[in-house]
């Protein structure tokens, strides 16, 4: 598992190159081919029978923030980079181009009078990195930089906490099963795509490319299991295995694949749950409307607090999708 690395590397939406290279790094060895795109989308082939030719697909990008304004206190305007709710940002630790320490400022409450009762916009922030002046600011930073929250992986029982589990998740999973070397009579092809969380972008240059029989996006997706929730507004519950997905914003999975993948946990007694919100979109939705119309399916590790500077998992829930695609792909039982 290399949750806690790819977690702590920083790879905002259009800067992913870290979380690129360092998977590079550990499975460049381990598959027939691999290809990095103009776009960035990191594509690794592991050959198999030929039976078809399908692509695994995890994002490699985080939500995030972008200078928009050097303020003349020396502090930092900023808009968010994919979605992310301001209220999870206040008082918030970030770096800039991972190097500058900041923390996102907002007034202070004895100062408010009925602020407290509004939901802050992003102009109401601003990132302060200790510089005193605009131009003392300006030789370090310049508008356009990205901004990542600075979160440590953390392990406590069965449980994990970190930033950027989505999708560095579903990243992981895709590297055990390369690392560990999946059999299957599948044509593998490992997409770790760029730009998800700002429009699916990466993963229909992939389509292009590969012109598959189906895809499988890994994903971690919200939990929704939060103390204050009605259970019947939950989405996933942690510790019941990994989620599939019927139905999402945007597309409807293929009926074949997740037939497949509910036959495939039940046969081998994983536990697994299914998605009951259908809020949200994947690499699944865009895969489905390109050119090619690609078949796709979802399969997801449910995860506390994902879009914020710390989510939270069940390391069980980890292991037991990464056991149900192993199984799914080594019975191929789609033709």
């Amino acid at each position: 598992m290399f949750l806690k690395e790819l977690s702590e590397l920083n790879g905002v939406s259009g800067n992913e190159h870290k979380v690129r290279n360092f998977i590079l790094e550990k499975i460049k060895n381990k598959v027939d081919k691999f290809w990095i795109d103009r776009m960035g989308n990191l594509i690794a082939l592991k050959k198999g029978k030929g039976k078809a030719k399908v692509i695994l697909d995890a994002h490699l990008d985080e939500v995030g923030f972008m200078i928009t304004k050097i303020n003349d206190d020396g502090t930092f305007s900023f808009m968010p980079v994919g979605g992310v709710d301001p209220r999870v940002a206040i008082g918030k630790r970030v770096k800039i181009n991972d190097e500058i320490q900041g923390v996102i400022g907002f007034k202070a409450i004895h100062l408010q009078k009925e602020d407290y009762l509004k939901t802050p916009k992003f102009s109401d922030l601003k990132i302060d990195a200790g510089f005193t002046s605009k131009t003392e600011a300006e030789k370090k930073v310049k508008l356009g930089d990205y901004v990542s929250f600075d979160t440590k992986y953390t392990e406590i029982g069965n449980f994990a906490t970190g930033k950027a589990f989505d999708d560095r998740g579903g990243c992981s999973i895709l590297m055990d099963l390369i690392i560990n070397d999946v059999k299957s009579d599948y044509d593998l092809y490992f997409a770790f795509v760029v730009q998800e969380e700002t429009g699916l972008r990466g993963a229909a240059v992939v389509a292009e490319q590969i012109k598959p029989d189906f895809a499988l996006a890994f994903e971690c997706t919200t939990a929704g299991d939060n103390p204050e929730l009605e259970k019947e507004h939950w989405a996933t519950h942690l510790g019941d295995g990994p989620a599939l997905t019927f139905l999402h914003s945007r597309y409807v999975i293929d009926k074949r694949i997740f037939d497949s993948l509910v036959d495939v946990a039940k046969e081998n007694k994983i536990p697994f749950q299914y998605k009951r919100r259908i809020a949200g979109g994947t690499d699944a939705a865009r895969y489905a409307r390109s050119i090619y119309g690609v078949p796709a399916g979802v399969i997801s590790i449910p995860s506390r607090y994902i879009h914020s500077p710390v989510s939270v998992i069940n390391l069980n829930d980890y292991k037991n999708t990464y056991q149900l695609a192993k199984l799914f792909l080594e019975k191929a039982p789609i033709e």
